[in-house]
């Protein structure tokens, strides 16, 4: 089963999971400083939380699909780069407490999209935080 991935940055964290646990009607999956992702059933969905400035107004961060193995991220990356698309490939990478297998993408207003695959939970966040991570 493959979803859509949703990661937004927030400016109040801990308000940001207690509404979006109402409205999807489920507690997050991961919780760590700074993180939070759900695994909604339905509608399909990964909701990454990712703190950022205290009052900031919601953004959103990056886009993505997660799939369920490396073969899958890697047939998306030679069908993208078959449709001439400029993908950035990234393998047993450390991202929002997970290790993953990914290829990135931009569409046309440069939104970053990833096709992405969960390989192993991991204790630390991974690089810095930043735009464009994580899962």
């Amino acid at each position: 089963m493959s979803r859509i991935q949703l990661a937004l940055r927030v400016g109040d964290l801990e308000g940001s999971i207690a509404f979006y646990a109402k409205l999807f009607g489920t507690e997050p999956a991961k919780l760590r400083p700074g993180y939070a992702n759900f695994a909604i059933a339905e509608p399909a969905l990964k909701l990454v939380l990712l703190e950022g400035e205290p009052g900031q107004a919601t953004v959103m961060d990056h886009l993505g699909v997660e799939v369920e193995s490396t073969e899958e991220v890697s047939a998306a990356s030679a069908r993208l780069t078959g449709e001439g698309l400029e993908t950035l490939p990234e393998n047993d990478t450390t991202c929002c407490y997970a290790v993953q297998d990914k290829v990135w993408v931009h569409g046309p207003g440069q939104e970053p999209w990833e096709v992405y695959t969960v390989k192993a939970d991991s204790r630390t966040f991974g690089p810095a935080q930043s735009e464009g991570c994580c899962s």
